[in-house]
């Protein structure tokens, strides 16, 4: 568990989260691939590609490139945040405040009254080069305070906040300057930085609470805690028939309509080349795809102890219960009969626990990356994730027990044998 606590810590944005990715696959010996450069692939191989410094595809390439299948699970990287505006020096009176921008849906209010910071990425001009470096300032830097109870009666009737005026954070006195702190925090001149992307986190580094020590909380479990425990059950697990797939997308909060995201070529594109330099026949890719199975793993919503009404009646899922399997009529998530079928089996052969789950028909849940993912992969696909509490919060709640049965369950998914013969599928 601590090692989880350990990555969620590091993990302050999306750029912090993929390189400790990147160092967790570097340690297992797998070799980078540059998009801008052709590709030199070999059988029984591991490799990994980075796009946007914010998204990555680890896969282990297969014995036989012409009679394989594909076996993906994929993440994403990215939390709702606070993003700050390059423009962002805001003077309120005595105070120097930052200009920020909404990124996803964070609960507002969660954000309130605790220790924050930044972190993100800058480019740096030197000399005829421009430089990305990673940026994180690592102290209790800022706050959004709540306006006392006295100045608003009303306050635990509810607030309607607005995020031009409500979530500006507090940097410090008049004299705070971001751009000059910035500059002294990488080591260059102010009129070196050209762009920064930098995002407000939460200070706290996450604990292990309950009468039993049986949950835990810490920021960006939504979807950290996936994108971790996804690649090391992908790392642990082996089937040499397959071409292993990993993958965490960046943007999935904001609809993954960019470069990295789930809707990009990032994954389709790849897929070709990575066939193309295996030395695959024609229809090797479309045959691989029709074998294969795509698992989109983001978290599930616990039912909630304050508020039991939220849930179906029959199909809620608990924290420490297992994995969830999800499913939507409308396709919010993509899970079908077939899908869950195959993932039930490799679950029930291995003994991982699992639950399923549905919304309410009277209340609209959220969606995720794997209809997205679909649309530029053809592959059947089922949606699972873990039981949290608290989804969107600066600080979440999951179980402590979960977190292995995901690594087990992703394991066993890589390591089984999946064959399709027309509608009939062959797991071992």
């Amino acid at each position: 568990m601590e090692d989880l606590l350990n990555f969620l810590a590091a993990a302050k944005t999306q750029y912090h989260a993929v390189r400790k990715l990147k160092e967790m696959l570097d340690k297992e010996g797998f070799k980078e691939l540059n998009e801008e450069e052709t590709y030199e692939l070999n059988p029984l191989e591991k490799y990994y590609i980075i796009r946007n410094s914010s998204s990555i595809m680890a896969f282990k390439t297969p014995k036989d490139i012409n009679d394989t299948y594909l076996k993906i699970v994929a993440s994403h990287t990215d939390s709702p945040t606070l993003k700050v505006k390059p423009n962002n020096k805001l003077i309120l009176d005595q105070y120097s405040s930052l200009n920020v921008e909404v990124y996803g849906g964070p609960i507002y209010s969660s954000f309130f009254d605790r220790p924050l910071s930044l972190a993100g990425r800058a480019y740096i001009k030197k000399n005829d080069k421009i430089l990305e470096t990673l940026v994180d300032f690592d102290s209790d830097l800022l706050v959004i305070p709540n306006e006392c109870i006295h100045f608003n009666r009303e306050v635990n009737s509810g607030k309607n906040y607005n995020a031009q005026i409500d979530l500006i954070p507090l940097l410090g006195n008049k004299d705070a300057d971001l751009n000059k702190m910035l500059a002294a925090n990488l080591k260059v001149r102010e009129d070196d930085i050209l762009s920064f992307d930098l995002q407000v986190y939460n200070r706290y580094r996450g604990s292990i609470i309950g009468a039993n020590k049986e949950y835990f909380m810490a920021p960006q479990i939504d979807n950290l805690e996936s994108a971790y425990l996804t690649l090391k059950g992908f790392l642990d697990g082996n089937d040499d028939e397959a071409l292993n797939i990993y993958v965490s997308f960046d943007n999935e909060e904001v609809g993954s309509r960019t470069k990295q995201g789930a809707g990009s070529g990032f994954m389709s594109t790849n897929l070709v080349r990575i066939f193309k330099a295996l030395g695959a026949l024609d229809d090797a890719l479309d045959k691989s795809i029709a074998r294969g199975l795509l698992v989109s793993c983001d978290n599930a919503h616990a039912v909630h102890p304050n508020d039991l009404g939220k849930t179906d009646k029959l199909n809620k899922v608990y924290m420490n219960e297992g994995i969830v399997i999800k499913y939507n009529a409308n396709q919010a998530y993509t899970t079908d009969a077939m899908s869950s079928a195959v993932l039930k089996r490799i679950f029930e052969l291995n003994n991982i626990k699992y639950q399923e789950f549905t919304n309410r028909s009277d209340v609209r849940g959220g969606s995720t990356l794997g209809a997205i993912s679909t649309q530029m992969v053809s592959i059947p696909s089922v949606d699972i994730g873990l039981a949290q509490l608290a989804m969107h919060s600066a600080c979440e709640t999951a179980g402590v027990y979960d977190a292995k049965i995901l690594e087990s369950g992703m394991k066993a998914f890589y390591d089984t044998k999946i064959k399709k013969e027309k509608n009939c599928y062959i797991i071992k």
